[in-house]
């Protein structure tokens, strides 16, 4: 039996990329710890040393949007000042931001993107662009006046291995940024990509539990604040990409503002709850939403003891709060693929787009 399983997994490409996801980290991590990497960091400090730059703006679509906040948290943590928008809104509305002298972080993971192409053909003088990419004989990779580059590898169905290695990406370059890019903060990552293993292996011993917590799935609710807030939005994005579930992805300070007055039973929700600081405020909001009679998946990297059967902890060993971002989406990732093949279709296929939208 074990083995008739395991050739379902290599039959299904969607469960093959999320198995793939720790080569994929390491590879990356590999990249930036030698030389050929560490030129590629050295390029873009030099760049903002010498260049009086206003602001750094991050900008992505999809996926490389929800990283570009994640990126943002991170920097104004590590004191380096910067803020995100989508693409799309600044190729049409916000436009006027690049007046300033700016560095312009564009995130594409093919690179290809329309809105990121465009953006590229419209670049003055006073901004600089710098592309993070998986494809380096992309446009991005071929136009942005620096280039950084995950480790991924080919990826054909909705993002697994793209999403986790330019969350990556972002965080070597932050490290690089703030003097931090050293043994102690490699070993971390390792450390991060043993635990990402070891958290694949005991989740699916545990999917079944989560799949009959949740039942059948006509909305989704999925609630984050601080970095974990584009993993938040990704697992949405993948709910309705990859087996059409109408899920949404919420700021936690946000979800007390209007939408708790959905919550009732029957309402099913996702919280990404990592030690930080709203540690406490999403803790009280899991357990007023269990207390009106909604469900919550609770993913955290705290073991907390409840009582209510509306509440189903998923513990993640990471105690980074931003690393912890990317080992997080394993249990959504996981979820979706038994979710659809209950259902009796494969996960992660596109029927009505495709993988590297290239118009608008």
């Amino acid at each position: 039996m074990g083995d008739e399983n395991d050739k379902i997994e290599i039959m299904n490409k969607f469960l093959a990329e999320i198995n793939e996801q720790p080569a994929a980290l390491q590879r990356t991590l590999d990249f930036y710890s030698n030389s050929e990497g560490e030129k590629l960091l050295e390029i873009v400090k030099d760049v903002i040393g010498k260049n009086n730059f206003e602001q750094i703006i991050f900008t992505g679509m999809g996926s490389s949007f929800f990283t570009s906040n994640a990126s943002m948290v991170l920097f104004n943590q590590l004191g380096i000042p910067s803020f995100a928008t989508n693409a799309s809104e600044l190729l049409h509305y916000n436009y006027t931001l690049l007046e300033k002298q700016t560095l312009l972080v564009c995130y594409s993971q093919s690179g290809e993107s329309f809105e990121i192409t465009e953006l590229l053909k419209r670049c003055t003088p006073t901004v600089y662009c710098v592309g993070i990419t998986n494809e380096p004989d992309s446009t991005l990779a071929r136009n942005a006046k620096a280039v950084l580059f995950t480790k991924a590898g080919k990826e054909e169905m909705t993002s697994t291995k793209t999403y986790v290695t330019t969350l990556l990406a972002s965080y070597i370059l932050g490290m690089y940024l703030a003097g931090e890019w050293n043994e102690k903060s490699k070993e971390k990552i390792n450390n991060l990509i043993d635990n990402f293993s070891l958290t694949l292996k005991s989740f699916k011993s545990r999917v079944n539990d989560a799949l009959d917590f949740f039942g059948d799935l006509p909305a989704l609710q999925i609630i984050a604040r601080g970095a974990v807030f584009a993993t938040a939005r990704q697992s949405a994005l993948m709910f309705k990409e990859a087996v059409k579930v109408a899920a949404s992805g919420n700021l936690g300070g946000e979800f007390r503002h209007g939408p708790m007055e959905m919550v009732k039973e029957g309402f099913k929700s996702i919280m990404f709850i990592p030690k930080g600081k709203t540690f406490v405020q999403n803790l009280k909001m899991a357990e007023d939403i269990a207390g009106f009679g909604g469900k919550v998946l609770l993913v955290t990297n705290e073991k907390i003891n409840f009582s209510s059967p509306n509440i189903m902890q998923v513990y993640i060993d990471e105690q980074d709060e931003y690393l912890f971002a990317i080992q997080s989406i394993i249990p959504v990732q996981i979820f979706i693929d038994s979710y659809a093949k209950q259902r009796g279709f494969e996960a992660g296929s596109f029927s009505r787009g495709a993988k590297v939208t290239v118009t608008e």
